[in-house]
């Protein structure tokens, strides 16, 4: 054995002498024990998800929110990295979630997201910058959570195994941009983003959303984008004084008509009718 390998080892042994073999099996014992808590209490299909054929779930974002919750401790995220190329059309972060307990830093995860990831490539890379950065957010705050209490073992982040859940992943952080932006595949409207789509032909998006056949992420999408519309006019009424808001309900004639003809309005989610211009639509870039 050389001289090297020697004090390795007893290094490794001298190190193995000065542990308390008593402490450490009950702090094994007591993990084993926030693992079968952690189990009993997450519920699968929403802190987690059970993919066929792989060997672990995955742990989604409510999840971990939850196990934090069970250790009371707090999570702080700093972008250690971001890329934002504006002429390439080419955006990328990394995140590092640092989570302390009373005001002591236990452990940090990392997570990263960029624009050329595989469901991403296709779509408009300008209104997915803020939707990566948020799931470069998400991945390292479940990446660090899986570190406490070896929650490894029971779960996996891994992006393999990731994809029956990457479009769930999506839809949860879509905002009304992010909805405007996607572009349909097919159908009469094929190349159009929902945004057009919802100026030219709104009837069309009513009747797709009611489709059993249409993804769920346009879907959700649609629906998204008439909750804000409704959500905006409703702030709008609730801004105008009584007197403008009676006349714009009883106004008639040729300017009235005008009007409605270059403004789109939207009853769907709302009983009273409301107006709201094309340009002022909450899903504009």
């Amino acid at each position: 054995m050389s001289n090297l390998a020697a004090s390795q080892q007893n290094s490794s042994l001298s190190l193995i002498d000065s542990v308390d073999l008593g402490a450490v099996q009950n702090t094994l014992a007591k993990i084993n024990q926030f693992q079968l808590v952690v189990q009993n209490t997450l519920k699968a299909n929403h802190d987690y998800g059970i993919i066929p054929g792989t060997s672990k779930p995955t742990l989604l974002k409510p999840g971990a929110e939850k196990i934090q919750m069970l250790f009371g401790v707090t999570s702080e995220y700093e972008v250690v990295e971001r890329i934002q190329d504006y002429d390439k059309g080419f955006f990328a972060f990394t995140v590092c979630c640092r989570i302390y307990k009373n005001e002591m830093k236990i452990t940090e995860g990392v997570g990263h997201c960029n624009t050329r990831e595989k469901k991403y490539v296709k779509q408009d890379p300008y209104s997915m910058a803020n939707t990566c950065l948020k799931m470069a957010k998400k991945r390292a705050q479940i990446d660090a959570t899986l570190t406490i209490a070896s929650l490894s073992e029971l779960f996996t982040q891994d992006a393999e195994d990731m994809q029956g859940y990457l479009q769930k992943e999506q839809i949860e952080t879509m905002t009304p941009q992010d909805a405007g932006a996607i572009k349909l595949k097919f159908g009469k409207h094929k190349g159009k983003t929902l945004g057009e789509i919802y100026r030219s032909n709104k009837d069309y998006l009513e009747w797709l959303a009611g489709q059993d056949r249409t993804d769920a992420m346009i879907k959700k999408a649609i629906e998204i984008m008439f909750a804000a519309v409704v959500e905006k006019g409703s702030n709008q009424r609730q801004q105008k004084p009584p007197q403008q808001q009676d006349r714009s309900h009883t106004s008639k004639g040729a300017n009235s008509k005008e009007s409605m003809t270059n403004n789109t309005r939207n009853q769907q989610f709302d009983n009273e009718p409301f107006v709201i211009r094309d340009e002022d639509l909450p899903f504009d870039l």
